[in-house]
């Protein structure tokens, strides 16, 4: 009996075609590995537009199979074309857009069935940028008020997402549309879960389901409610004009190279700050 393996996820905050370098999007490509890459545009209102970029991008970084899966209507995820477009994917890249799309149309379908296999029992990769990002985990961020991120009426609207990874929650152009206060909301809900928020041209690359490293030119914020002492989200008095309170919440700031230990929540020291050097010891 073949053994399974766990694959990998590549989650990226957006942006990440602003990079003249391409460094994400090279990892992206490097994990096809001679195999097939499917990009798919099931979010975007522009599928073909963007299929056409994604497409001239891996291309151009040495992917020698791309498949385009085009999914406008839940019913076209139940037919045989659409499933051998993903049968025998090395990678699946989800584009942004709206994750609502994603798990409407493609949720319990014969499609995700087989991306929950690629990944969980093939050693496939699954990525996906902006609201490819979002949607990854098991409960997703659709919408939040930015600009009123303070008042509790406005904090944010969650919804279940394709569950690949477990007990975070993922938020995406985080500095650049300053979301912590949304991403503040939805742990404060459910403090099991971690916030993480990842700025632009940012991933994170989560090896299993116990670690993940930072790559890109960005941060990656990690919200971590687990020792709160308090949040006034459930108390009655004023809703709709509530400033949010929540007390003894952890923030930990991360950039390329760092690691974090989902496991047991804390941050891995980069092995080059872990160098102390004996002093020098002065001769007579």
């Amino acid at each position: 009996m073949a053994q399974k393996k766990q694959g990998r996820l590549i989650i990226i905050g957006g942006g990440e075609k602003k990079d003249p370098e391409r460094k994400i999007l090279k990892e992206v490509a490097r994990h096809a590995d001679g195999g097939k890459l499917v990009v798919v545009t099931v979010a975007t209102e522009e599928p073909h537009e963007s299929w056409e970029e994604y497409r001239q991008i891996f291309q151009e970084l040495g992917v020698k199979e791309l498949e385009h899966l085009d999914v406008r209507v839940r019913e076209q995820a139940k037919t045989e074309e659409a499933l051998q477009a993903v049968e025998g994917a090395s990678v699946v890249f989800f584009t942004g857009g709206d994750q609502l799309k994603i798990t409407s149309q493609l949720g319990d379908s014969k499609v995700y069935q087989w991306i929950e296999k690629l990944y969980h029992e093939e050693g496939g990769t699954v990525a996906g940028t902006s609201a490819g990002a979002s949607v990854m985990s098991e409960t997703m961020l659709t919408s939040g008020d930015s600009n009123g991120s303070h008042q509790v009426s406005k904090l944010l609207g969650m919804a279940p997402g394709l569950g690949l990874i477990h007990d975070v929650v993922v938020d995406q152009h985080f500095a650049e549309r300053g979301r912590l206060g949304r991403l503040l909301g939805a742990i404060a809900q459910n403090p099991r879960q971690l916030g993480i928020g990842i700025d632009e041209n940012t991933a994170m690359i989560l090896h299993d389901q116990e670690s993940f490293e930072v790559l890109g030119a960005g941060a990656i914020y990690v919200l971590d409610g687990s020792d709160s002492s308090y949040s006034n989200l459930a108390d009655e008095k004023d809703e709709q004009e509530k400033t949010m309170a929540l007390f003894n919440i952890k923030l930990h700031v991360l950039s390329e190279g760092n690691r974090f230990d989902l496991r047991e929540r804390r941050p891995e020291i980069p092995p080059k700050a872990e160098e102390i050097r004996e002093p020098e010891k002065k001769t007579a």
